[in-house]
């Protein structure tokens, strides 16, 4: 059954890359452009399956890179051969007319994207908690560093962490994308061992850590990186606040938040969880502080209707009753290097006193 979904998935995909093919093809035609179809169709699909491709071998990595970039081409491909197509149908409007101003939406949006992708912002909001004096922390998740969330970008919120001069740093996952093996290769350790904060830096993991199936490397490259990984475990730190990491739900044997409560509850107790997907139960045990990432926020308009649904935080801050839960959009980006309706970011809490 898996076989035949899979299956009918590729026919479906297949069938929309045809479409926005056969719409760019005619308006290529519209304005004298003629790319013979052995060369045409052959492209787009290798770009079409890129993403795919490029993980099969690292000799075809340049096809991944493409494949990410083809997302946003799909995306809004379609969204804008479907209006496209409405208005030829409905209008005098010829379709080298109209397809021609649906190339430059696409472009403006491609440029647009690409700025909001790299060019986070630090967002801060200010919370109540008990604690003998104030407190600043940042969060950041979803980095997915790898080929075009790089080191130059993970220089940037190393910069922007800094300045905030952050009693503590928590990074809530995704940190890396699937495998560590660019995070390796091109250093990054070396520019995550830059952070400065009073108590440390502390992290958690992602789905995405456990899809590339490489923990124990990813987890060794990160605390090489003064990145304290917290694996369902909760620490009394610099004997202000007790800070837990409770695994992802991917991970299917991860403990239950009340399992990972600290014994002693004399001080705030903060909990980084990458997917929001239960707030009910860290409110339930008494969590005061719950960070997350995951969603993107859809990362690409109108995707975030979908997560707004999905998660009952998608995004940003909210009080339950006494727990405060917060949900980053992400530092990074996944797939396609552009972020429409979000924008790259790192958050910091100022924690006062009651």
């Amino acid at each position: 059954m898996q076989f035949l979904i899979g299956i009918l998935v590729v026919v479906i995909y297949s069938g929309f890359t045809f479409y926005i093919g056969w719409n760019l093809n005619l308006w290529l035609a519209s304005i004298k452009i003629h790319i013979p179809n052995l060369i045409f169709w052959p492209i787009l699909y290798l770009a079409a399956f890129g993403f795919v491709l490029g993980r099969i071998h690292e000799y075809l990595r340049p096809l991944s890179i493409i494949g990410n970039y083809w997302m946003f081409v799909f995306e809004y491909g379609l969204i804008l051969c479907i209006i496209a197509n409405i208005v030829v149908f409905i209008t005098p409007l010829t379709a080298r007319t109209t397809g021609s101003v649906a190339v430059l939406i696409f472009i403006v949006l491609f440029i647009y994207g690409t700025y909001n992708a790299y060019s986070p912002v630090v967002r801060e909001t200010t919370i109540k908690m008990n604690v003998d004096q104030p407190m600043k922390v940042v969060l950041a998740s979803d980095f997915h560093l790898g080929v075009l969330s790089n080191k130059v970008h993970l220089q940037r919120f190393v910069t922007l962490s800094n300045e905030q001069n952050p009693d503590v740093v928590l990074l809530a996952g995704d940190l890396v994308d699937d495998k560590p093996d660019l995070f390796i290769k091109k250093n990054m350790g070396e520019v995550m061992a830059q952070l400065k904060s009073t108590y440390g830096v502390y992290g958690v993991l992602g789905n995405h850590e456990y899809y590339g199936n490489a923990i124990s490397e990813i987890v060794d490259e990160l605390e090489k990186a003064n990145v304290k990984m917290l694996m369902d475990e909760t620490i009394l730190v610099g004997e202000r606040f007790y800070l837990t990491g409770q695994e992802d739900k991917t991970n299917k044997a991860r403990k239950v938040i009340a399992d990972l409560a600290p014994v002693e509850r004399d001080k705030p107790w903060i909990v980084m969880n990458h997917t929001p997907d239960d707030l009910n139960s860290p409110m339930e045990a008494g969590v005061n502080l719950h960070v997350s990432g995951h969603t993107h926020l859809g990362q690409l308009w109108p995707n975030n209707f979908i997560t707004d649904k999905v998660f009952e935080l998608d995004y940003g801050y909210k009080n339950k009753e006494r727990m405060h839960a917060l949900v980053s959009s992400g530092f990074g980006f996944w797939g396609p290097p552009m972020r429409i309706g979000s924008q790259s970011e790192l958050w910091v809490i100022h924690i006062e006193p009651n």
